[in-house]
């Protein structure tokens, strides 16, 4: 088969789409498909270039992430005429690939992350009239007819379906994740304890948390539960890694400013390479993922696979996949969040066996998709 992905963003960028798409991409590559990837051009990368059997074009979008819906076009489509298939995601990536892919007459697959419809104002920093243009934008999104979608959690496709999708169109497919990275012995005790010891934590109970500052990640619900997490837990401190500060800077020095008026109690620390992640969880005694929307939660996986306790909100597919030792909390209710990690902090814990997710079966599954597509 001959892949053509259309994905805003690509490696070297980070994050659960990036992920997906880059181990979907060099795993079919592996099975023996041809694959080719149209994507934003970063700064310090190149036009065009093989990574691991995967031929990536970008497109230079002048800074501006909406531009990639138009100026990818040409790019887009002449790669879409020598296709079989075309794979695309949500949000900007996804309106090229359908035209391009009906004016080719190829089949067209679009991956839905999180649906966001009615939450926008919710889950970003966007102001009102903002809100409602990205909600109108994404409900127009849905109008287009792709051929199939893949929600990445049963919690996002009942939200699609709620859009009036067509429900034999629509298929759940979990993200995979690399078990023989995360595991314990990869990550090391010294370096955790030496962390500890750094910032002055080792009679502490340890809070990590960490991601992008977007709002829909949920931050200031987590420092708005300090104080009663302090009356509950003296010694307790948490912690904030914030990733994709240029990003976020609005949303950024909001939850900065809040982690200011407890200084002792919320402390942001800087961000590390990917590589050193889990010596910062092996740091923590518990790790809180306070999101308000979560199409997969890779963090909880993460945590999870080096056996450090977790609690989650009750938000999108974070009680779908977490597993092993967890408390779940209300979303944006701060005081049960201060609640379910007491309960951790007491050892009293939900159990849930683990769950797997892997990669060669999310990549077998989107083929078997692809195969009955071209078939049809």
């Amino acid at each position: 088969m001959k892949i053509l992905f259309v994905c805003e963003n690509y490696y070297p960028h980070y994050g659960g789409a990036e992920v997906l798409f880059k181990n979907l991409a060099e795993g079919f590559v592996k099975e023996g498909h041809r694959v080719a990837i149209v994507t934003t051009l970063l700064p310090g990368t190149k036009r065009s270039e093989e990574i691991n059997g995967v031929k990536v074009h970008r497109v230079s979008c002048f800074n501006n992430r909406y531009l990639f819906s138009f100026l990818s076009i040409p790019k887009v489509l002449r790669l879409a005429r020598r296709a079989d298939l075309i794979q695309t995601t949500t949000f900007n990536g996804a309106p090229p690939a359908w035209l391009s892919a009906k004016i080719a007459k190829r089949p067209v697959v679009l991956t839905v992350h999180e649906v966001w419809v009615g939450k926008w104002k919710e889950v970003t920093d966007f102001t009102g009239m903002k809100a409602a243009m990205h909600d109108l934008l994404e409900r127009t999104l849905y109008l287009l007819p792709f051929d199939r979608y893949v929600c990445v959690s049963n919690a996002t496709k009942k939200d699609l379906l709620q859009l009036g999708i067509n429900p034999e169109k629509a298929a759940t497919i979990y993200n995979g994740f690399d078990y023989d990275f995360w595991k314990v012995k990869n990550f090391s005790a010294a370096a955790a304890q030496k962390m500890r010891k750094d910032l002055d934590l080792k009679k502490r109970f340890v809070c990590l948390s960490w991601g992008r500052p977007g709002s829909s990640k949920g931050f200031e619900y987590l420092i708005r539960a300090a104080p009663y997490l302090q009356k509950k837990i003296p010694n307790v401190v948490i912690l904030l890694m914030l990733g994709s500060k240029e990003k976020y800077q609005q949303n950024y020095h909001k939850i900065k400013g809040l982690a200011d008026q407890h200084q002792d109690l919320v402390k942001i620390i800087p961000s590390v390479p990917y590589q050193q992640l889990g010596n910062i969880i092996r740091a923590a005694d518990c790790v809180i993922i306070p999101s308000l929307s979560e199409g997969f939660g890779y963090n909880v996986l993460e945590a999870s696979s080096l056996g450090v306790p977790v609690v989650v909100s009750n938000a999108g597919s974070l009680p779908e996949i977490v597993s092993g030792k967890h408390q779940i909390f209300r979303s944006k209710d701060s005081l049960d969040l201060a609640e379910k990690v007491h309960l951790v902090a007491g050892k009293k814990l939900n159990d849930r066996p683990p769950q797997k997710f892997e990669w060669p079966t999310t990549i077998s599954q989107y083929l078997d998709i692809y195969q009955t597509q071209i078939k049809e």
